[in-house]
């Protein structure tokens, strides 16, 4: 009988957060890149924008949708995990601008939770 280890390979991720003046983004960000590690991802790269209020459409701009966009394809990113929490929509225009796998905060605490 032969027997066949199933591993996955970590996914390399990038942390994307809004900074909108309302907390310390850039101690939430670095918070968000524990609960990464945590759930096995590597972290590639930390982006924060800061914004007066999110975009409805994707949370972000558009200059910064398109940043990533290049920095994933360029990097062999697999996932972005934001840093707010997003709705199914925002999801998914983030993904069909990004060609990436995209999560929110929330997404990854149930994950976590999920594999213990």
């Amino acid at each position: 009988m032969e027997y066949f280890e199933n591993s996955q390979e970590p996914e390399v991720a990038v942390l994307v957060g809004v900074d909108l003046g309302t907390y310390n983004a850039e101690v939430s960000i670095d918070e968000l890149e524990e609960l990464a590690r945590t759930a096995g991802a590597i972290v590639s790269a930390k982006m924060i924008q800061k914004r007066e209020k999110p975009d409805t459409a994707t949370y972000i701009g558009s200059g910064r949708i398109q940043e990533i966009k290049e920095f994933s394809e360029n990097n062999d990113i697999d996932l972005l995990i934001f840093d707010c929490e997003l709705s199914p929509s925002q999801q998914r225009n983030i993904e069909n601008e990004t060609d990436v796998r995209v999560i929110d905060r929330t997404m990854l605490i149930l994950d976590i939770f999920a594999s213990r």
